[in-house]
């Protein structure tokens, strides 16, 4: 793939994933823009290694707040501990079931379907966008009609170094595993909404929930990996093999971009959380669905 539509996948990619609007939503729409097949081993490859790429952005952005908040000591991080495992588990219940679940629906009969078959699908991702940004909103409203309740008693939520509770993690690993199977259900959108929605406060879920990300994305490239590698050897059965060695060192060059946009797609988010307007991130999914939708109604 040339270098230039790397660049900009990675770009799009890493100033949207650590945003509440579905980087994949907005990688798929750029690669279907550019001629690309979003559902192909090497995209979907090239796709997760962008996470990669923002996963190390995570790190480096909240690692003091995570040391402040989870290692503070051996009992914080025990408690932090139980409830990413939890909530792990949780995603892993949910979402990977779903995932066989809507990959059965999809493809009836068809004994190896694969998700990552619909990927590319942007009649789908308009869809998911839509309902993400509903989420979205809701949670948004929910929070400004708090702080004008008792904006004294809400800013002092927001601002405890405090974790979630063990219910406020099952919910919000509940939902990641809900995100899996659909590209423009925003992983991050819809799981800091739903920590939001069930009373935690922005700040708290925000920080877990990129959390969990760390944690689910090396599992998640490694599938993908593994898929490359299963489709590079039927290729080449067929007299067609791919190069693994291009598609790897695309996917890594992908991943190191997508690291800087990601630090100032974070910086961002965490700007606009503390101005109390996570509400237009949702009518952003929800126009954005629009756009989408049209695009796949013009034939991509």
């Amino acid at each position: 793939m040339p270098l230039l539509k790397i660049l900009i996948l990675a770009i799009v990619q890493g100033l949207a994933e650590l945003l509440p609007v579905s980087s994949s939503a907005h990688v798929v729409t750029a690669e279907k823009l550019m001629g690309l097949d979003p559902s192909s081993p090497e995209m979907t490859l090239l796709l997760v290694m962008l996470h990669t790429g923002t996963m190390f952005a995570v790190i480096v952005y909240f690692w003091s707040q995570w040391k402040r908040t989870y290692f503070a000591s051996s009992h914080a991080f025990q408690r932090f501990a139980v409830r990413a495992i939890w909530a792990t588990v949780l995603t892993g219940v949910i979402g990977y079931p779903l995932q066989k679940l809507v990959a059965h629906v999809a493809f009836p009969g068809a004994p190896k379907a694969e998700i990552e078959e619909l990927f590319g699908r942007l009649d789908l991702v308009g869809y998911a966008l839509f309902v993400v940004g509903l989420l979205i909103l809701w949670a948004g409203l929910k929070e400004r009609s708090a702080e004008k309740a008792d904006a004294r008693d809400y800013e002092r939520l927001s601002r405890t170094g405090e974790n979630v509770t063990f219910g406020q993690a099952g919910w919000i690993g509940a939902v990641q595993g809900l995100s899996l199977p659909f590209r423009g259900f925003s992983r991050s959108g819809s799981t800091i909404s739903a920590g939001m929605l069930v009373g935690a406060a922005r700040e708290r879920a925000e920080r877990f929930s990129f959390a969990l990300a760390v944690i689910l994305t090396p599992a998640v490239v490694a599938r993908e990996a593994l898929r490359l590698m299963k489709a590079s050897k039927e290729a080449a059965a067929m007299g067609a093999p791919i190069d693994l060695h291009a598609s790897m060192m695309g996917a890594v060059i992908g991943m190191v971009l997508a690291f800087f946009a990601g630090l100032a797609g974070l910086k961002w988010l965490s700007s606009w959380l503390e101005s109390g307007k996570w509400y237009l991130f949702g009518i952003y999914c929800l126009l954005a669905s629009c756009v989408v939708l049209f695009l796949h109604h013009q034939g991509y």
